[in-house]
């Protein structure tokens, strides 16, 4: 099964992204997902079903360490894996 997750983190900061948004990038660019699309108002990721539930696991983790206090997220099914 193909997963994709949409989120964003809080609080916003339009000057400079913070520490919770780097965090929550720097997961999803190291995990093993196949597509990252990144942006300043919201983050999408698709891949396995393992890879983004592993993934949002730590984005949840290492956002809110970092000092998120919102993590809005969304996971739908995709596909199915070839």
């Amino acid at each position: 099964m193909r997963l994709r997750v949409e989120f964003t983190t809080e609080p916003f900061d339009l000057d400079r992204a913070p520490a919770h948004a780097l965090v929550a990038r720097e997961v999803v660019e190291t995990a093993q997902l196949d597509a990252v699309d990144v942006g300043p108002f919201g983050n999408t990721a698709e891949g396995g079903a393992d890879a983004v539930l592993t993934a949002v696991d730590a984005l949840l983790r290492r956002s809110l360490e970092a000092g998120a206090t919102r993590i809005s997220l969304q996971v739908n099914v995709v596909g199915e894996d070839v």
